[in-house]
């Protein structure tokens, strides 16, 4: 029997797998073929008709007039500095944690300090539209340094990475730091004209809300989940009822009893600022839902792992704080993130309990007569905001699942 040498066939070309699969997906048959002719048509003509509404129909004058209006509403116009010093301060200390977040081991066991290509054609691309943004010149300015100072405070979180591991411990401490100073640049005080938070307006006061909830519903989040599993029947029939009666009920009333019901119970001398009681609402909503979010990451972990734990000598708090915690939050990083955004999407309902953010300076703007029945455009640059918004905190969150392995055994 003779032998035949078998030749290696060579792969099929992109060309033919795109073929085949348009073939076998949208034309695979009489049917199917007419469903996509329909489809496309119709797609055509829906982008072929925004197009032109947004290039010779809409009248974009609504936006730049009132761009002030958008970010910061009645901020003082002689504080704006404050506001462009508080986005400096952040995008500093979020561009260390970034870095900090996005450091990737290579083979070789070196660490990689620069920036993907993707990432730099998409900042330049970015820039070149703020440069083309109707803005003035001073504002364009700032907010090309604003973006350069991003990109070098993530280039110093990656290289201090590489340098000092403790440095951490220090950006943790930099957010408290930097938590206190906005408060201050806002409402003034300790030598700042004080600002009353009902000037507090527009996408400022979306971005200081969501910012504050996320941060306060996070850890007690994590407390009444771990209360739910609990061996005390106390602590467990608190955190479950707490759970269970929060998630109940609907967001709007939340807010709603928080904003008039809750000064109604209280001593007649207490008097709770509205944006206080708001975030209050929003994190006690949030926080019900995110314990059951953490719970699931809980009960993913194996017993073997507190064994083993308990085996090591870890007591309780421990054996949560370095082993049961970091691989629980680990596994439901995508549940959190979907809740952070309903989150930031749910500050909108601000506006029906007499809050002015980012929604509620927009029908403010509307109402204005040289303004009447700008309703497409105002409201599609406001979605475009929150749209930009939550995909930067969703790529975020999915570059975190990638450098802590999430999916990978």
């Amino acid at each position: 029997m003779t032998n035949q040498s078998v030749l290696p066939e060579s792969p099929p070309s992109v060309a033919t797998d795109v073929v085949a699969w348009v073939k076998k997906n949208l034309f695979d048959g009489w049917f199917s073929s007419l469903l996509t002719v329909g489809i496309g048509f119709a797609l055509i003509k829906f982008f072929l008709s925004f197009g032109e509404w947004v290039t010779t129909k809409a009248r974009w004058d609504v936006i730049p007039a009132n761009l002030p209006l958008f970010m910061v509403g009645r901020f003082p116009a002689s504080q704006y500095w404050r506001a462009w010093l508080i986005a400096a301060l952040l995008v500093s200390v979020g561009g260390l944690t970034w870095g900090m977040l996005t450091l990737s081991n290579e083979p070789d066991g070196n660490h990689q300090i620069g920036f993907s290509r993707n990432t730099l054609i998409g900042l330049g691309i970015l820039a070149f539209v703020i440069v083309l943004l109707p803005l003035p010149t001073p504002n364009k300015a700032m907010i090309l340094g604003i973006l350069s100072l991003a990109l070098g405070s993530c280039f110093l979180g990656r290289l201090g990475v590489r340098k000092l591991p403790i440095i951490g411990s220090v950006v943790t401490g930099a957010w408290v730091i930097t938590f206190v100073l906005v408060w201050w640049l806002l409402a003034g005080g300790f030598g700042l004209q004080n600002v009353g938070t009902d000037l507090w307006n527009g996408l400022l006061l979306t971005i200081f809300m969501a910012s504050i909830s996320i941060g306060l519903s996070f850890p007690l989040g994590i407390i009444f989940a771990l209360g739910r599993q609990s061996s005390l029947p106390v602590v467990k029939f608190f955190s479950v009822a707490y759970i269970e009666f929060f998630r109940g009920l609907p967001l709007v009333g939340i807010l709603f009893a928080a904003q008039v019901m809750l000064p109604l119970i209280l001593p007649g001398d207490w008097r709770i600022d509205r944006v206080v009681r708001a975030i209050a609402g929003l994190t006690i909503f949030t926080s019900a839902y995110l314990a059951e979010a953490i719970r699931g990451g809980l009960q993913a972990i194996p017993k073997g792992q507190i064994e083993a734990a308990s085996a090591l000598g870890l007591n309780t708090p421990l054996s949560l704080y370095l082993i049961v915690m970091p691989q629980a939050l680990r596994a439901v990083i995508p549940a959190m993130m979907n809740l952070f955004l309903s989150l930031f999407k749910d500050t909108s309902l601000l506006a029906v309990v007499g809050l002015v953010e980012l929604t509620g300076i927009s029908r403010n703007i509307l109402a204005n007569p040289n303004f009447l029945g700008r309703f497409a455009e105002v409201y599609l640059f406001v979605a475009t905001i929150y749209l930009i918004c939550c995909s930067a905190m969703s790529q975020a969150s999915k570059q975190l699942e990638v450098n802590l392995g999430v999916g990978k055994r």
